[in-house]
């Protein structure tokens, strides 16, 4: 079936009344019926919720064959968890057809692709796949098409009964015996853990898992004890230095830099900037720099930022402190400058992610975005945007809030040069649909900008303030011109992966590519 952005989703996706992607407010005022927890039993009155190990927690949460458990990754590359808690689960306690249903997989979990090979993990649901994970699902090795959801689409998929998670294993800074935890106060902090609170609430049974163990009540408790069943206190839970990954350090490239000075001139001249409105910007050094040029128009006009959403990073906090900006709403933290602000500044507030972006419920922080700007691998003509596969088809990315956010805020930017080596990033038609070309309203590139012919208001903000743009046509020429027209990708009939928009119908499918030789 041929769904809005053009896809053919395999009819025997289609069961159990999943739905194709048909426009991003088809399901608007429809009503979500939410699943409630497990019923939880009577406990009775106990000192504390200590284990000595995490095999231990895992046999007090009853693993079994054939489960779902769930991490976070607010550690990023530092993550150190979830690939213990495998190592446990797999080799240790030899259990099987598991199924991880992760905020984020990637190079901190290489171990997991080596379940998956041996038929140990047969499923994965994840908003970001990187590393070995995404070669071997793109090899067709995963017993079961791996499900990648944004950060609002998860939330929404766990509470509405999709999503069951068996047992989740929590990463905190800081915990107390029975279970009150935090992503600040500890050797290695965090900052928000947006990510893992749904979890902690929804899944059956739930593990805390610190290297800070301190005193009864550690308060205040971004999880709290009444939802947890064990406390595990490990050497080391994640490496805080790995946070900031280089997908999340902004550009000192003068060609970046300039891209990001024209997303902050194109944010000046629509009505939406003015005193109070909000923003956010995705991982990307380009996106991210914009922060420091939007800094200089704000300074101009005497306005200030209401919020600043997100993903936040030390840049967001400086602003702050420079008075331009009133609160902080964070469901994660991208350096080690945000998550030290984290835990000192009472004007930077922690959300779940649930609260920041979840679609099927009675208003999410991203319906109060006027400006996201955000990154692309590619965009197309029709300005779908791909940031999950590679050139090559491999899967190596991450949706994250992408798709959230430009569907909800009043104006999505995407900030990408034309050509990156011999690829052209503006093309006739991307490699995977990440987020809907109805959600996107102006893309900026190194060879110009231009913006969705769905939103006239926009050009006519340009024209007036004198800013050039083309069509989203000739800047796919122009990179044609550049590098050339890629030669089609040739693709087996086996689905390696489902791409669920985020109100749960299907925005696209992945193939195993063929031919294809992993080092």
């Amino acid at each position: 079936m041929i769904n809005a952005v053009g896809r053919d989703i395999p009819e025997e996706l289609l069961a159990d009344g999943k739905e194709v992607y048909q426009g991003k407010n088809h399901f608007d005022g429809t009503y979500v019926q939410k699943v409630a927890p497990k019923t939880r039993r009577c406990e009775t009155p106990q000192d504390g919720k200590l284990c000595a190990t995490i095999r231990e927690a895992c046999e007090r949460c009853g693993a079994h064959d054939g489960m779902t458990v769930s991490f976070h990754h607010h550690f990023r590359n530092g993550d150190k968890t979830a690939a213990a808690v495998m190592k446990v689960l797999v080799e240790d306690m030899g259990l099987k057809d598991i199924t991880i249903a992760a905020t984020s997989l990637g190079d901190a979990h290489n171990n997991v692709a080596d379940y998956i090979e041996q038929g140990k993990v047969i499923g994965i649901q994840s908003s970001g796949v990187r590393g070995r994970i995404g070669e071997v699902i793109s090899a067709g090795k995963l017993k079961t098409p791996a499900i990648i959801r944004s950060h609002g689409g998860r939330p929404r998929a766990i509470e509405a009964g999709e999503v069951h998670i068996d047992i989740a294993f929590l990463a905190a800074a800081t915990a107390d015996e029975c279970g009150n935890a935090s992503g600040t106060g500890g050797k290695s902090n965090c900052g928000s853990l947006g990510y893992a609170i749904g979890d902690s609430r929804w899944a059956d049974k739930v593990v805390v898992i610190t290297d800070t163990l301190v005193d009864y009540p550690n308060q205040p408790a971004s999880i709290s004890q009444i939802d947890v069943d064990a406390v595990v206190v490990v050497d080391e839970i994640g490496d805080p230095a790995k946070i900031g990954s280089k997908e999340a350090r902004v550009s000192q490239d003068p060609r970046e830099l300039k891209m990001a000075e024209a997303v902050a001139d194109v944010i000046a001249a629509t009505p939406y900037f003015k005193d109070g409105f909000s923003f956010q910007t995705g991982v990307g050094g380009p996106s991210l720099a914009a922060n420091q040029f939007i800094e200089k128009h704000m300074e101009e006009r005497g306005i200030k930022m209401g919020f600043s959403l997100g993903g936040i990073t030390g840049l967001v906090c400086n602003l702050q402190k420079k008075g331009l900006i009133k609160k902080i709403v964070d469901v994660q933290d991208f350096d080690n400058n945000a998550v030290a602000d984290m835990g000192e500044n009472p004007q930077h507030f922690e959300i779940s992610a649930s609260e920041y972006a979840n679609p099927a419920n009675k208003g999410a922080y991203v319906n109060k975005l006027d400006f996201v700007v955000l990154a692309a691998l590619e965009v197309d003509t029709d300005f779908n945007v791909n940031v999950i596969t590679g050139s090559d088809g491999v899967v190596r990315g991450a949706p994250g809030g992408h798709p959230d956010t430009a569907a909800a805020s009043k104006c999505s930017i995407i900030v990408t040069p034309l050509t990156r080596g011999r690829m052209a990033t503006v093309c006739e038609k991307v490699v995977t649909v990440t987020t809907p070309g109805d959600c996107v309203d102006v893309v900026v590139t190194d060879y110009g900008i231009a913006v969705n012919p769905l939103r006239p208001d926009l050009i006519e903000c340009l024209d007036n303030a004198g800013i050039p743009h083309v069509t989203i046509e000739e800047l796919k020429d122009k990179a044609y011109q550049l590098v050339g027209e890629p030669d089609p990708l040739q693709w087996d009939d086996q689905v390696v992966a489902v791409v669920e928009a985020r109100d749960g119908s299907i925005l696209d499918v992945i193939r195993k590519i063929k031919p294809y030789t992993f080092e």
